[in-house]
């Protein structure tokens, strides 16, 4: 227990950290007053992030790759696993060994922008949520659930007169809540933290992430250039900044979590009580 404890607390305080420096103002901060809790508490910080348009175009950039983004990946996700995880589709052992191979093999970086680009899909958003539209890990993980539904009720839903789409919208998808929220998390937070792909495949002002957004103000002190952002540099400090920004780009992605807690403690079992 002191052991877990102890490990919780070193993720735990380094984020306090963060978001005590956040709310302090710029003298408590320059003078490395801060720790646990805010120094000269100001909402500075936030008021001049609220203030950048960039920042905002970013997050709704970030917020349309995560919804749009999770959607496809369950989508194409579970339209393979499934499948995949019955005895009766022919090609069912070659396709798992091609998705097998993605895990160990992956596409270097220059044929791989070269195919996108000869696709059309650099400088959209697209690009950002169809390449990576299934991960392999994932793709097993949900494969395994849908093999140990219960092979009786599939049976029960033919014999009354159900096909395969519609069995699997009215049979399949309602029993695998748990898997979807599991999934669902999974992909939503790599969605959310995209970056690298971002910074190869967008070089558009206008399609930056959040992600990209926070990498220029951590490292080159980018806020925009405005009136207004001038004056609020006086009341604030960079390092101030940076946390809040960290904060607003950390806390969306915290906030969906408690939603499907239940549902995610389940699908982590998968596969780990039945044989």
């Amino acid at each position: 227990m002191m052991l877990l404890l102890m490990i919780g607390l070193t993720m735990l305080l380094p984020l306090l950290h963060v978001i005590a420096q956040s709310f302090s103002d710029a003298v408590a901060i320059n003078n490395r007053q801060v720790s646990l809790w805010p120094v000269g508490f100001t909402l500075e910080n936030y008021h001049m992030i609220l203030k950048d348009s960039t920042i905002w175009m970013a997050f709704r950039n970030s917020v349309t790759i995560t919804v749009l983004g999770t959607f496809i990946n369950l989508a194409a996700t579970s339209s393979l696993a499934y499948p995949l995880s019955r005895s009766e589709y022919v090609f069912r052992k070659p396709a798992l060994v091609f998705v097998l191979i993605t895990m160990i093999f992956h596409a270097p970086l220059i044929p791989n922008y070269l195919l996108l680009k000869n696709l059309h899909m650099l400088n959209t958003l697209w690009v950002l949520m169809i390449p990576s539209a299934i991960s392999a890990f994932n793709l097993f993980v949900m494969r395994s659930f849908f093999i140990h539904l219960p092979v009786e009720l599939l049976d029960s839903a033919r014999i009354d007169g159900c096909g395969e789409l519609r069995m699997i919208w009215k049979v399949v998808l309602p029993l695998s809540k748990p898997v979807m929220a599991t999934m669902g998390i999974m992909y939503a937070v790599s969605n959310w933290n995209m970056y690298s792909q971002a910074l190869y495949y967008i070089d558009k002002r206008s399609l930056i992430t959040l992600q990209v957004r926070l990498r220029e103000i951590v490292i080159t002190d980018n806020m925009g250039s405005s009136d207004t952002t001038s004056d609020l540099m006086l009341l604030v400090s960079p390092e101030g900044l940076k946390m809040a920004v960290i904060v607003v780009a950390t806390l969306p992605i915290m906030l969906v979590y408690p939603f499907l807690q239940k549902h995610f403690m389940k699908g982590m079992m998968v596969g780990s009580i039945k044989s």
